[in-house]
């Protein structure tokens, strides 16, 4: 068996349903995977991942390996143990801090400036894997290149260069059959480069596939065509990974081209500022108008959130800024997702997906 294993259970035009398997475990799909960057998802803790219905949870590589060190997290046997998790685990390259830390970029691999004491880390593709593999997390990303939308064809071109070149490495040094390894796409928005980039990554043969670089200022309708270019040479019997991409009609949308997984912080970061997501849109939860509110975020929701919690609760305690309310808007928004991912499931077998990207989308478009 690969490493991962991905068994189709339904398809509602390319929209499709299926169950994954690793070697740790299966995971079912839609799948919204929630961020826990520095080994934590902001104000939640392990046993509430597994009480909202998470089944893989996020780590970054650039930040654990430098607090508090990879070598430290495997003497605790990986991430999942090291944090009390005991879901799947996936972790990214380092490849977004490429993009957002504009770090010195060179063919063999990426300088970086610690964020932490502002000591020089060098990266590449093969000690990216290694990190990765000490990590121990059930699924690991190659190092790509992201560059920023817009971006002259030029360097677009040198980054999917630099991408599939550094996917060759990442594959030839990944020595743990246990855990699986995903390419990454890139190409910007242009549909022929995201079609080359998936063919070449394909060529080179990995459990799954992420799709990087999209939404990092392009407008959806320029994703929309990039993302149908790439999945269109991607295999059927592997996952399909859109990274970083988490807001609702992105989701459908992407859901209806054949994705089979995401992952983002805008949940928590939105909770964070006091907006939640509900079926009739975002919703300010400071506004003045919910002090008196006796009703929850969203009336549709099944949340422990939305279960126990009043608007006038949140926005009371918005307003005095404890820090309660950012763990419960997290919680919401999270749950509000996993549950949208679930929906989507069950419109895909029942045939009517469609029908709920429009609902959605008169709402989320």
């Amino acid at each position: 068996m690969r490493a991962v294993d991905l068994a189709v259970d339904a398809l509602d035009g390319a929209a499709r349903a299926g169950t994954a398997t690793t070697a740790s475990g299966s995971y079912t799909t839609p799948l919204f995977m929630p961020v826990g960057t520095r080994g934590a998802i902001k104000y939640l803790s392990a046993a509430d991942y597994e009480r909202i219905g998470a089944q893989i949870v996020l780590g970054n590589t650039y930040h654990l390996m430098l607090r508090p060190g990879a070598e430290l997290i495997q003497t605790f046997g990986g991430l999942g143990s090291f944090a009390g998790w005991r879901g799947l685990t996936l972790t990214d390259s380092g490849g977004f801090q490429v993009f957002s830390l504009n770090p010195k970029v060179d063919d063999d691999g990426v300088t970086f400036k610690s964020t932490y004491d502002g000591s020089t880390v060098r990266f590449t593709p093969e000690n990216a894997v290694r990190v990765q593999e000490q990590l121990g997390a059930d699924i690991q990303m190659v190092l790509d290149q992201c560059p920023p939308l817009p971006s002259p064809p030029d360097v677009v071109r040198r980054a999917l260069e630099r991408t599939t070149a550094w996917a060759q490495r990442a594959k030839n040094a990944h020595t743990r059959p246990d855990q699986a390894l995903f390419g990454i796409v890139q190409g910007g928005i242009s549909e022929v480069m995201r079609a080359e980039s998936a063919q070449r990554t394909v060529e080179i043969g990995f459990d799954g596939y992420g799709i990087g670089g999209l939404s990092v200022g392009e407008t959806r309708e320029q994703m929309l065509p990039a993302l149908a270019a790439a999945i269109e040479h991607l295999p059927a019997d592997r996952p399909r990974y859109l990274m970083g991409v988490g807001d609702p009609a992105s989701l459908i949308e992407a859901v209806g081209l054949g994705v089979d997984q995401f992952d983002c912080v805008m949940q928590t970061r939105l909770g964070r500022h006091g907006t939640a997501l509900t079926s009739s849109g975002r919703f300010q939860a400071k506004a003045a108008r919910n002090a008196e509110l006796d009703e929850p975020l969203d009336l549709e929701c099944p949340c422990e959130v939305c279960a126990r919690h009043s608007r006038g609760y949140i926005r009371h305690l918005l307003q005095v800024r404890e820090p309660t309310a950012s763990r419960l808007l997290s919680i919401h928004n999270i749950s509000w997702t996993i549950d949208l991912m679930d929906r989507m499931r069950a419109a895909i077998h029942k045939g009517s997906f469609e029908s709920m990207r429009r609902d959605l989308l008169a709402v989320w478009g």
